[in-house]
């Protein structure tokens, strides 16, 4: 599962340091090293997107990637979604 974060992180620093930018296209993951790049499917529609890991998380159980909200938006997610994650 995915979910996505946004308007209360903008500009805030990331767990790599950098400013979080929510038109982005980043994502937070508990394990992958920062600046890996993964592609995310949405099981829903098919749509996918590469994103670039720059943050921790996400904190809530069942979920494994966080989403800024371009990426969010890209693969058509508005709150939670089965994805798919493939490092590349």
């Amino acid at each position: 599962m995915a979910s996505w974060y946004g308007p209360g992180f903008h500009g805030k620093r990331t767990a790599n340091g950098e400013r979080f930018n929510t038109h982005a296209l980043t994502a937070a993951h508990r394990t992958l090293p920062f600046g890996a790049r993964v592609r995310v499917t949405n099981k829903t529609n098919g749509r996918s997107i590469v994103v670039r890991i720059n943050d921790r998380g996400p904190f809530i159980g069942g979920r494994v990637i966080d989403l800024s909200n371009a990426s969010a938006r890209a693969i058509g997610v508005s709150g939670v979604a089965k994805v798919v994650v493939a490092r590349l």
